[in-house]
């Protein structure tokens, strides 16, 4: 009990902390060249964020695969085990990147704004409109030269193994025409949701990150078949 406290301490706190120098990152930012030169510069507040999170709740990540940051713009699609998914993917990926969210987290203190400056997209599940408007802006995201993460399952597994994947966010690679790099995440459920999320517990997580499907696929393939190819590589992935 003593470390979900600890953590969520570090979470609200460290937000807190760090959104009071929000404005002078945006200024600093607005002076540096490229998309993907701001966006890291950005992602370096995430990242330190994301390694206290881990540092509290005693957290290891181990990282293999192609992971790199250069400034091609990519769709990550990664399964989705539990909560602590999102801290350590920002922790482990080189490049900077936002994600595909649930409209929820809006309400979590502090966190919108950074969200935003992460070039992060709501979804609200409950209505159609949404998700017509979020494919929309993906696909502007990723032409303007920022990265993007979906979680294609739609919800966590926690644990109980890899669910369908909905090819509705393949749709965003396909349009802004962008390579895909798969994710395979292991370890995440055993830290939380294993318990219900009543405790927290020492954990090791791995991030295995993929080769990239590249963006021609959607010549040859239909968007269920390019959906079903990287599931089936997340999958062996996760039982390699």
């Amino acid at each position: 009990m003593f470390r979900l406290i600890r953590t969520v301490g570090v979470i609200i706190g460290y937000a807190a902390l760090a959104t009071t120098k929000l404005q002078h990152m945006k200024k600093q930012k607005e002076k540096l060249p490229t998309v993907h030169m701001q966006d890291t510069y950005i992602s370096l507040m995430a990242k330190k964020w994301a390694g206290r999170i881990l540092d509290s709740a005693d957290v290891t990540v181990e990282v293999t695969g192609h992971n790199i940051n250069d400034d091609q713009p990519v769709l990550f699609i990664s399964n989705h085990e539990g909560n602590f998914d999102i801290p350590v993917l920002v922790h482990a990926i080189e490049k900077p990147f936002g994600f595909v969210s649930k409209i929820e987290v809006k309400e979590i203190p502090f966190l919108d704004e950074w969200m935003m400056q992460l070039n992060s997209i709501y979804l609200d599940r409950s209505n159609r409109r949404s998700s017509l408007q979020m494919i929309k802006d993906g696909v502007a995201s990723l032409k303007e030269g920022h990265n993007l993460l979906i979680f294609p399952e739609g919800h966590r597994s926690k644990g109980q193994g890899l669910q369908e994947f909905k090819a509705g966010g393949l749709k965003i690679a396909k349009s802004a025409g962008v390579d895909i790099v798969p994710i395979a995440i292991s370890g995440t459920a055993a830290i939380m949701e294993k318990y219900n999320s009543r405790r927290m517990v020492p954990s090791h997580v791995k991030v295995q990150i993929l080769e990239p499907v590249p963006a021609a696929i959607f010549q040859d393939h239909s968007l269920d078949e390019v959906g079903q190819l990287i599931r089936a590589r997340i999958e062996d992935a996760l039982h390699a």
